[in-house]
C-alpha cells in the first residue's frame, strides 16, 4: 500500500513538474489548451495524476483548470501586469528590508548560495539555463520572505512569487539581463550582510523595476 502510494505522489510530481516546466520555457504559451489525455501520454503517466498535478498548477494560478475539460495556460492582461509589479515593487522592497534585521546567519548563507548559483547559470548559459534560473529566482525571493518572518507578508507574497508572468518574464530577458537579474539578487545578500536596510529595499525596488521593463519591452 505505501509503496503505491509512493509511486501515485511520484506519477503527480512528474507531471506537475513537466507541465510546469513546460510554462516557464515557454513551450506551452498563455491561453495554451492542456488536455489529461495529451499530457498523460507526453509525460508517460496515467490521466488521475495528471488532473491532480493540473488542479496543482490552477492553485498556483499557473493555469486555469476545469474537471472533464482539462486546462488552460493562464492569460495575463495588461493591467493584471502592471498590478503585480507595483504589489511586488511594494511588498519585496519592504519584505527586503525586514529580512536584513531578522535573517539568521545560516539564512543568509542560503540566500548567498542561490544567488551565486543563478548568476553562474546566467554567465554560463547552458541547456536549460532558463528552466534552472527561474526556479532558483523563486527561491531566492521565498527565502528573502521567510526570513522576514511575517506570516502576514508571506501570505500576500505567495502567489505573486510564482505568478506565471513572474515566469514568462525570463522569457524575454537577454544576456544582460540576466547577469543584472542575478547580480542584483547577489548586492541583496551584501546588503543583508551589512544589515543595512535601506540598500536591501532600494536594490529591490530596481530589482523588480527592471524585471518590469524587460517584460514590456
Amino acid at each position: 500500500m505505501l509503496r503505491q502510494e509512493g509511486q501515485a505522489v511520484r506519477a503527480v510530481d512528474k507531471a506537475y513538474d513537466a507541465v510546469r516546466s513546460g510554462i516557464i520555457a515557454g513551450r506551452y504559451l498563455a491561453g495554451a489548451r492542456l488536455t489529461e489525455q495529451e499530457i498523460a501520454t507526453a509525460v508517460g503517466v496515467s490521466r488521475t495524476p495528471v488532473r491532480e498535478a493540473l488542479r496543482r498548477l490552477d492553485a498556483e494560478g499557473l493555469v486555469e483548470f476545469t474537471p472533464n475539460l482539462g486546462a488552460v495556460v493562464t492569460v495575463w492582461s495588461e493591467a493584471d501586469s502592471d498590478e503585480v509589479f507595483d504589489l511586488r515593487a511594494m511588498l519585496e522592497s519592504y519584505s527586503a528590508r525586514r529580512a536584513t534585521l531578522r535573517a539568521s546567519p545560516d539564512q543568509i548563507e542560503e540566500l548567498r548560495r542561490l544567488a551565486e548559483t543563478q548568476h553562474r547559470e546566467s554567465v554560463e548559459r547552458k541547456a536549460g539555463y532558463l528552466e534552472r534560473i527561474a526556479e532558483l529566482n523563486s527561491q531566492f525571493h521565498r527565502r528573502l520572505q521567510e526570513a522576514a518572518a511575517s506570516a502576514c507578508l508571506s501570505r500576500a507574497l505567495a502567489a505573486l512569487i510564482e505568478a506565471p508572468l513572474m515566469m514568462r518574464t525570463f522569457q524575454k530577458y537577454t544576456p544582460e539581463d540576466l547577469e543584472r537579474s542575478a547580480r542584483h539578487h547577489l548586492e541583496i545578500v551584501r546588503a543583508l550582510e551589512a544589515r543595512d536596510p535601506d540598500w536591501a529595499a532600494s536594490v529591490m525596488l530596481s530589482h523588480i523595476h527592471a524585471a518590469r521593463g524587460a517584460l514590456n519591452r
